[in-house]
């Protein structure tokens, strides 16, 4: 069984999994194409099942930077799944496909949210 995203205008509306002879045959009326995803692939690396810090041996398994998620973009030409921009001054990572803040997160261990109006991470308060 493999995942599969279903995505109308470089949006995911929904995530499956299926064989792919199902995907060939199935036509649910809605508009849209269905691209595989990778349950295991994360920024750009495949990752052995059900250990998540330990890149598999075979990247080819690497697909379209990240597992998709509903609402995420699929950019065709960059072949990725990524989620939308959380803020305007935040860049997406052509390596990974995450986004990142103009400055890097604490690593004081303690909870920060980001301010985009002083763009800084803020203390939590939760």
């Amino acid at each position: 069984m493999s995942h599969f995203a279903k995505v109308k205008d470089g949006v995911v509306t929904k995530v499956i999994v299926a064989e792919q002879e199902f995907i060939d045959n199935y036509h649910d009326g809605e508009p849209g194409v269905w691209v595989q995803t990778s349950y295991n692939t994360h920024g750009g690396v495949h990752y052995v099942p059900n250990q998540p810090d330990t890149p598999s041996e075979d990247q080819s398994k690497a697909l379209r930077k990240n597992y998709a998620g509903t609402n995420w973009i699929y950019d065709r030409a960059r072949d990725a799944f990524y989620e939308p921009q959380p803020y305007p001054s935040w860049t997406l990572n052509e390596d990974t496909c995450w986004w990142e803040a103009p400055v890097a997160y604490p690593s004081d261990g303690k909870l920060y949210d980001w301010d985009e109006s002083s763009k800084s991470w803020v203390k939590s308060t939760d």
